[in-house]
């Protein structure tokens, strides 16, 4: 399937030094890989939001919340240093 795609003048400026390094053969090439790239980082952008919603759950599900007193959290962490 052919494509024509409009680039910015940076964008297309980029893709023909990546052409020019050698490690390209065409603009195609250079914009295959991107997409590729582009896919996988869309891929491990889902795994990582698919893992917080499971933490976020995994949170919800631990049981009621309680109010957080820093007097006694660090009274706890004095006795616990003692105890060491």
């Amino acid at each position: 399937m052919g494509m024509n795609v409009n680039l910015t003048p940076q964008l297309e400026e980029l893709v023909r030094a990546k052409v020019a390094t050698g490690m390209y053969n065409s603009a195609s090439e250079v914009v295959r890989d991107a997409l590729r790239l582009m896919a996988q980082n869309d891929h491990a952008q889902s795994i990582k939001l698919e893992q917080l919603r499971q933490e976020i759950q995994l949170g919800l599900n631990s049981g009621e919340s309680s109010k957080w007193d820093a007097a006694s959290f660090k009274q706890q962490a004095r006795i616990n240093a003692d105890c060491s």
